[in-house]
């Protein structure tokens, strides 16, 4: 009982927004909407949409909370993933036509596509039909030069809780087709490429722990998990039977913002709830080595840009930074040291409107732009000076966020909250001065 009650208590305090002030439901203007700066300016030009009254010229049914939003290497295709739609959609970035729908649904017919089982994600109960159900995809990475999208699923429809292990799915960037399929720990949120092309890493948010996988190999059916690494503890997943939990909170340290040391060295992985801070991986030794804290709490999103570590916290609204350098001595010197814990100084911050997820940056290093979901805006910051340029409305409850490699589009993802708003794709010209 006192368990329970702990969780509970943890769950409130993590509980980013109370309902009744969620901002009403936005939704810009094409060609109207637009945020100009002495350096920078962002219109929004243009959507995708799935909600009911919008424009009937940008409607499109595959559009069904779009989670996260990628885009290609080369540019010229992005991906939304839509969560409770179950399926990703591919678009060419020049005309914006839907090219491709990847839907993820498997039965025995797809029993080819899976790999070996790793041995580290054991069910509790096993069942007839386990590979059999519907994915609910969440966030992705390119591998191999863009040649595959990885995109791994919240959970398997039928795990309500989310306390089996899940799954994610390898696309073929040039057919959009699904060519493998491995198992995953249980709710999976961040996935993430390390710098050499050789390793992913699969952050999962349910139970504590990061797969690392070997992809060194050109030939999917090569690749292997190598290790599983479990951030201080591992929750049990031992809740009550018939009762519905809020995995969304009820998940120990809600690991989510994924990123690898340039130098292949470290594995950071931030953790939104419980203790906070930012995990360490080693992966010379693969081994977890502790926690960095001396952050503000709630961290959703880590991004590297310019030798700088850029981080958002969610509830309040902050971008933090701090130098790349910094954060990797504090990583030496939790491995020579021994402890679990270090706490870290020299964070800059920067206040964003509330509830800051995404983050991205031009390609310059010079500007970065912040999904504010519970404010239903995008921020944008000068990086250097970590001050706030300003914020233009995007079709509400904006989460996913991710620019062109020329740093001329913007593309956001706009999931709803509470049954209302989402529902929306939104692209945003960028022009420099």
């Amino acid at each position: 009982m006192i368990r329970w009650l702990l969780i509970g208590l943890l769950a409130a305090s993590f509980s980013p927004l109370p309902e009744e002030n969620t901002p009403a439901v936005v939704h810009p203007r094409e060609g109207v909407t637009r945020l100009r700066t002495e350096g920078i300016s962002l219109t929004f030009i243009a959507r995708k949409h799935c909600y009911k009254g919008g424009p009937a010229e940008s409607r499109d049914a595959d559009v069904l909370s779009p989670k996260s939003v990628k885009v290609s290497p080369d540019g010229s295709k992005y991906y939304v993933n839509s969560l409770e739609g179950m399926r990703t959609v591919a678009y060419d970035a020049a005309s914006g036509e839907k090219c491709g729908v990847i839907r993820h649904r498997f039965d025995e017919t797809h029993a080819a596509l899976w790999a070996p089982r790793s041995g580290f994600f054991p069910f509790k109960r096993e069942r007839p039909r386990a590979d059999c159900f519907f994915g609910k995809p969440v966030e992705s990475c390119f591998s191999h030069g863009g040649a595959y999208l990885w995109v791994p699923y919240y959970r398997r429809d039928y795990d309500r809780n989310a306390v089996e292990p899940s799954a994610l799915a390898v696309i073929d960037t040039q057919a959009d087709t699904i060519v493998r399929l491995f198992e995953t720990g249980p709710l999976p949120k961040m996935i993430a490429c390390s710098p050499d092309g050789g390793t992913v890493a699969v952050t999962h948010w349910g139970d504590n722990t990061v797969g690392l996988m070997d992809i060194s190999s050109a030939r999917p059916e090569d690749w292997r998990y190598r290790s599983c690494h479990i951030i201080d503890y591992q929750l049990p997943l031992s809740f009550p039977e018939g009762t519905t939990v809020n995995r969304d909170v009820n998940s120990g340290y809600c690991l989510r913002g994924t990123l690898f040391s340039p130098d292949g060295k470290y594995l950071f992985v931030s953790c939104m709830g419980g203790g906070g801070g930012i995990a360490v991986i080693d992966l010379e030794q693969d081994s977890y080595l502790g926690r960095l804290t001396g952050m503000m709490p709630n961290i959703r999103h880590l991004m590297l840009s310019a030798d700088r570590v850029y981080l958002t916290i969610n509830g309040k609204g902050y971008v933090q930074s701090l130098p790349l350098s910094a954060l990797e001595e504090a990583a030496e010197e939790l491995r020579a040291s021994g402890k679990k814990v270090l706490a870290t100084s020299g964070w800059t911050s920067c206040k964003v409107p509330a509830g800051a997820r995404t983050l991205v940056a031009s390609p310059d290093g010079k500007y970065l732009f912040v999904a504010c979901n519970f404010a239903s805006k995008i921020a944008v910051v000068d990086a250097k000076a970590m001050q706030l340029l300003g914020a233009l409305d995007a079709d509400s409850y904006p989460v996913g966020l991710d620019i062109s490699p020329d740093g001329r589009r913007l593309y956001s993802t706009s999931q709803g909250r509470s049954g209302s708003g989402g529902n929306a794709v939104d692209i945003f010209r960028i022009d420099y001065r």
